[in-house]
Order: C-alpha cells, then structure tokens, then sequence
C-alpha cells in the first residue's frame, strides 16, 4: 500500500513533467501560426545588442542541428557541442559589445577564452578520431 505522500508525490511529478512538455510545444506552435506572433516583452525594448543575441541564438541552433547522429555518443557529443560552445561565445561578444557592468564584461570574457579552450580540444579529439 502506497502512503498518501507517495502518491501525491507522484502526481506532482507527473503535472509538472506535463506542463513543462506542454508548454513548450504550445508556445511552438502558437509563435508559427499566422497571426499569433504576438512578440513578447523582451521584444518591445529590441535594440542592438537583442538582435545580435537573436542572431547568435540562431547561428547556435542551426549549427546544433546540422551533424547527423552517427550512434556514436562521443563523436554527437563533440559535433554538437562545438556549435554550441560557439554560440556562448558569440552571446559573450554581445555582451562585451554592448555591455556595462563590469562583472558581466568580465565573465564574458572568461567565456570567450574557455570556451574557445574547449573548442580546439573537442576539433583535436575529431581529427584524432575520425573527424565530425
């Protein structure tokens, strides 16, 4: 016999996986719908620095998508995460680029430097081990 805790417990978890699932897709398939593209409140003060990290986000998920998956997790693991190591550094270089505060400029710039460490090692490991 189950205790009532473990049942609520249970059911809180099911409702959260189903609204953080569903969400998402709703959202999805809202902003495609002609006519729903409502924009959103980080989009009414669009400025410079919204564009570039717009356009970073997209450079970033198309290059995320484009590897194939081989059935190898080390070599998808690697071809995915170039792109996406890639992205953080071009978000950092918005941030550096239109940026104030001083600790984010600062961290920006950590991002860029280990960031770009990791990608010349993930490009060793793939030319070690058979390219992309």
């Amino acid at each position: 016999m189950q205790t009532r805790t473990a049942v609520l417990s249970r059911a809180v978890c099911a409702a959260l996986t189903l609204g953080l699932t569903a969400g998402p897709a709703s959202a999805q398939q809202a902003a495609s719908m002609p006519g729903m593209n409502m924009g959103s409140a980080s989009d009414a003060g669009s400025s410079g620095s919204t564009q570039a990290f717009k356009d970073a986000d997209q450079k970033m998920m198309h290059g995320m998508q484009a590897p194939t998956y081989t059935g190898n997790a080390d070599k998808d693991f690697v071809a995915h995460m170039i792109p996406h190591h890639q992205g953080a550094i071009d978000m950092a270089e918005v941030e550096l680029k239109y940026g104030n505060d001083p600790e984010m400029k600062k961290l920006a710039r950590n991002i860029v430097k280990a960031q770009k460490e990791e990608i010349a090692l993930m490009q060793r490991w793939q030319a070690k081990h058979g390219g992309k």
